[in-house]
């Protein structure tokens, strides 16, 4: 059959795709279809169509599906989150079948997947969030991008967050709005405000503010920090975080400190972290002790041995293991996020462990330099990756495998990358029997994942 835009046809929905998009077939050919659940049967207008593929807009629901949900969130205007129009436990399942069918091809036989461990909360569970700033009727707004564009789409509370994010962010829109703040326009590049970065400690409670600005300095500096400490005392540091740049980057390099603190302190897996606003941190807490248990499980450490944590971030997951090794090795690319590595370790009366500045693919270089200040060489038993969404390149993953430690642990939060990653590790002498998957973003179409290889 051939297909013409705007034709309407009607369309069961068996599938998800992880950006929310249903998925049907008519005469043979997929349709993508927005806001659709598996087992809706709609009528669907076609808005693309491709020659491998359609893309169309219900415009009407014949049957509404059993496992469609409306009390996740309320909010049909914003499209950031894929799953929140079922239910958690179908979302689970979908994002468990989807890790098993990427670890069962043919590069990949042998591996199976293990039940997902799903998250302590399913909502409120962010402890950070970036807000790009808009103007709605010449009043400020914060809210989220509208997927593959650079529109605002303005959000009152989002239920992935603390409601004391919301409270900030409309604190600040207020002040922004007596103030007549300019907001920064991608086109011209003229204008003050981006966005409004969030972080909270789980456990202390502690709140980072930030404001990022295409500029030095805003008009009402003073009126931010007195509004901000008489409201919400919680916070305890307020920042500029300057980015001129002509670019999607949410975040400068540059930071200023209005009032208080640059960083805040929380606890994870038993330890005391420092965290400046740019250092890695997961972003859900209940889940993230779960994966880092799991982890540790896996590692076995054992009091001789060394451990070589790359990507380390603020030092969260190898301090959790610090006690049961002889030696830590961290290396992060972002200094500041090092620093604090360094601080948690000795705050933690950690003496066992050092942390190097540098960009983990560098790792051979990085350690030759390490074993020159450390006065010895240095041997791994234990190595654990927890890469960025790109995973690592061929280059690391073949000196990680030279390196001939027992078993290296690898976190992943983009299953694609990982399976690209783990069929490398294969070729080079290193293999893995299961894959864990463990939900740490729920409501959106991300999964983390975590395997350990051995030698073949």
């Amino acid at each position: 059959m051939a297909f013409k835009k705007n034709q309407t046809v009607t369309v069961e929905i068996n599938d998800i795709t992880d950006l929310g998009f249903g998925v049907g077939r008519v005469d043979g050919a997929v349709v993508f279809v927005s806001d659709t659940v598996p087992g809706d049967v709609c009528e669907v207008k076609l808005i693309k169509v491709n020659k491998t593929y359609l893309v169309g807009r219900a415009e009407k629901y014949i049957t509404r599906s059993d496992k469609r949900c409306t009390h996740r969130c309320g909010e049909r205007a914003c499209k950031s989150c894929a799953y929140k129009n079922i239910s958690y436990g179908h979302e689970a399942s979908i994002k468990e079948e989807g890790v098993r069918r990427l670890f069962s091809t043919s590069a990949l036989n042998g591996i199976s997947t293990a039940e997902i461990t799903v998250s302590p909360r399913e909502a409120r569970y962010r402890n950070k969030a970036q807000y790009p700033i808009t103007l709605v009727d010449g009043k400020h707004r914060v809210g989220f991008f509208a997927p593959k564009s650079h529109r605002v789409t303005p959000i009152s509370d989002c239920p992935l967050t603390p409601l004391v994010f919301s409270e900030i962010c409309d604190e600040l829109c207020a002040l922004f709005d007596e103030n007549s703040v300019s907001v920064y326009d991608e086109e011209s590049g003229k204008g003050l405000l981006r966005h409004i970065y969030l972080r909270r400690g789980e456990i202390s409670g502690e709140i980072l503010v930030s404001v990022v600005i295409n500029g030095d300095k805003l008009p009402c500096e003073d009126k931010i920090v007195n509004r901000i400490c008489e409201k919400f005392p919680s916070v305890v540091g307020i920042l500029i975080n300057i980015n001129r740049e002509s670019t999607n980057v949410v975040l400068g390099d540059e930071y200023r400190t209005l009032w208080g603190r640059d960083h805040i302190y929380d606890t994870l897996s038993g330890v005391e972290l420092k965290i400046t606003a740019p250092s890695f941190y997961q972003v859900n807490h209940g889940a993230a002790e779960l994966l880092y248990a799991k982890a540790k499980e896996l590692a076995a450490p054992e009091k001789t041995d060394t451990l070589l944590d790359l990507f380390c971030g603020a030092g969260s997951i190898g301090l959790s293991m610090a006690d049961s090794v002889d030696e830590l090795i961290g290396i992060e690319i972002v200094d500041s996020a090092v620093e604090c590595a360094r601080e948690n370790a000795r705050a933690c009366d950690i003496e066992n462990a050092h942390f190097f500045t540098g960009d983990a693919t560098e790792t051979e270089r990085l350690l030759t330099n390490a074993e020159g200040e450390l006065g010895r060489k240095i041997s791994p038993d234990i190595v654990v990756l927890d890469p960025p969404r790109a995973g690592c390149d061929e280059r690391l993953v073949k000196f990680v495998s030279s390196l001939d430690a027992k078993r290296i642990v690898y976190i992943s939060c983009n299953p694609k990358t990982l399976a690209r990653d783990v069929a490398l590790f294969r070729e080079c002498g290193y293999n893995t029997d299961t894959v864990y998957p463990f939900d740490l973003f729920p409501m959106t179409g991300h999964v983390e994942t975590i395997v350990c290889l051995r030698k073949q």
